[in-house]
């Protein structure tokens, strides 16, 4: 028998090891040979453990397995309650378009064996049989966004760098993924590391870098580890090192650690990081594209955006594209979490209401009680209400709306959240994590905090004085961190107004 057991950081937490020993020991007792796949996750987390054994007809899901449930697994898997069937049956999944994520739990994550065997390295190979600019030019027609935030056209970046003279560029991953509600970055890392190895090596080829480093925070020590494996594997087969594949330019790839800093997942802060300086922010111009690393032209992409490369290679930029709408083209990693029923990964073209993704694929509270306010965009994402469940996953769309996408975090509120202490939660978030680069951000955040408590306390000024504070923060700071904070604060406020009408009654 061959059990898939995944090794993803949130099976482990909620028990893969104790399964795992428990599927060996009833082997040996039963004089049974088994083998054991340590796999990714498939990114359902309420069914976590899911294991998998492969069987005659395929592979069969069960979930969540503890290890009182390892028995029935070799007496009679077929009538086993925690049967499920394949993965591929299961709703949540069935529903999903996988693109970036197709390989993710259904291979071993360090077997390369395994990763050509499930298409890998198809895009890499079409890179090498073209010209540096046919492969900017082709993941600019595939209209891939930068998916850590902004949204960034990827194409344009990477063609900045192209055109940059330098005696050395550089790929840089930002892997330090610090918003609340986010773990689509770990779990590719950790469930199909040489999708993000060879992203980076076609990136390297088409801007003529021939280094790359993999920022990765130190908060995930399994990505940690499967990372820096992965990248041995692959020097060792030859994807990485003097000649990629053998004919291709030099590139490799090294990961370095980041102490767990909010702001280094702002680029130009992760650049000082990396260079071994204080993580603030740097003033813009110059841009990294033209004077990043060390000051050499440097591409900074997310893990999912890099990650995407390869299937956008494999299969042509009008396949990638015709999924979408509008301006977000491609498929979005959305990362279900909070008060989820269903929580977990969910990969779907752009344009699924946010209503749709709530109420039916998350299937509304873990707790059954009405769902009170969402937050896409991590800890820097406007509170949207049930009348805003109409807005379509795309980054206009969202903008419009008030709000952003971010790194497609979404985390799901039910109505016992009391919205002004989570107003306060995001400014104290800003201020305990600022820089301290810019006024606006470290001396703003701390005066919100007090402000919001004015609120809370009933004074009537204070709602004035926050908006005033909130426009400084937006336009004077010089990243991300302080010129979003408003859009949590000032939401909870207009759209959930009874929360703090209420606790200025309270302190009358």
């Amino acid at each position: 028998m061959t059990f898939y057991i995944p090794h993803d950081s949130s099976a482990l937490a909620l028990g893969a090891e104790q399964v795992e020993q428990a599927i060996r020991d009833q082997a040996l007792l039963r004089g049974q040979d088994i083998h054991i796949i340590r796999n990714g996750t498939r990114g359902m987390t309420w069914l976590e453990p899911l294991v998998e054994i492969d069987g005659p007809n395929g592979r069969t899901a069960f979930g969540p397995v503890a290890p009182a449930d390892v028995p029935g697994l070799f007496d009679a898997p077929d009538s086993h309650p925690r049967a499920l069937g394949p993965v591929e049956d299961i709703a949540f999944f069935a529903r999903q378009t996988r693109l970036t994520f197709a390989r993710c739990g259904l291979i071993d994550p360090l077997s390369l064996e395994d990763y050509r065997a499930h298409g890998g390295l198809a895009g890499l190979r079409a890179a090498l049989d073209m010209d540096p600019a046919q492969i900017v030019q082709t993941v600019t027609d595939s209209g891939l966004r930068g998916r850590g935030g902004a949204g960034f056209p990827t194409g344009i970046k990477w063609k900045t760098v192209a055109d940059c003279a330098g005696p050395q560029k550089y790929i840089i991953c930002n892997a330090d993924e610090g918003d609340s509600g986010t773990f689509a970055d770990r779990m590719l890392m950790e469930g199909d590391p040489f999708t993000l190895i060879e992203g980076m090596a076609i990136a390297g080829i088409a801007v003529g870098a021939t280094r790359g480093y993999v920022y990765l925070r130190s908060e995930y020590p399994q990505a940690i580890l499967v990372m820096n494996a992965a990248i041995e594997i692959a020097r060792a087969g030859g994807i990485l090192g003097d000649a990629v594949l053998g004919t291709g330019p030099a590139f490799d790839i090294e990961v370095r650690v980041g102490a767990g800093a909010y702001v280094c997942g702002e680029e130009t802060s992760l650049l000082n990081s990396l260079e071994g300086k204080r993580g603030v922010v740097r003033a813009k111009p110059p841009l990294p594209a033209h004077e990043g690393f060390l000051g050499r032209p440097t591409v900074v992409n997310n893990v999912i955006s890099l990650a995407s490369v390869p299937v956008i290679l494999e299969k042509g930029a009008a396949h990638y594209a015709g999924f979408g709408l509008g301006r977000s083209r491609g498929t979005i990693p959305i990362q279900i979490a909070g008060n989820a029923r269903f929580a977990g990964l969910f990969e779907s073209g752009f344009g699924m209401t946010l209503g749709a993704l709530v109420d039916d694929i998350a299937g509304g509270t873990a707790s059954g009680r009405p769902v009170k306010a969402v937050q896409v965009g991590g800890p820097l994402g406007a509170y949207f209400p049930r009348a805003l469940f109409d807005t379509a996953f795309g980054y206009e769309e969202f903008d419009g709306a008030g709000g952003l996408i971010g790194h497609a975090g979404v985390v799901i509120f039910d109505d016992s959240a009391d919205m002004l202490s989570q107003a306060r939660f995001a400014m104290e978030f800003c201020a305990v994590e600022s820089c301290g680069k810019c006024t606006p951000c470290r001396v703003g955040a701390v005066r919100g905090v007090e402000t919001i408590d004015r609120i809370a306390a009933g004074d009537p000024a204070a709602p004035d004085l926050l908006a005033d504070l909130c426009d400084t923060m937006r336009e004077g700071s010089l990243c991300a961190l302080g010129g979003f904070t408003p859009f949590p604060v000032m939401s909870a406020i207009t759209h959930f107004p009874e929360d703090f009408t209420s606790s200025k009654e309270a302190a009358e």
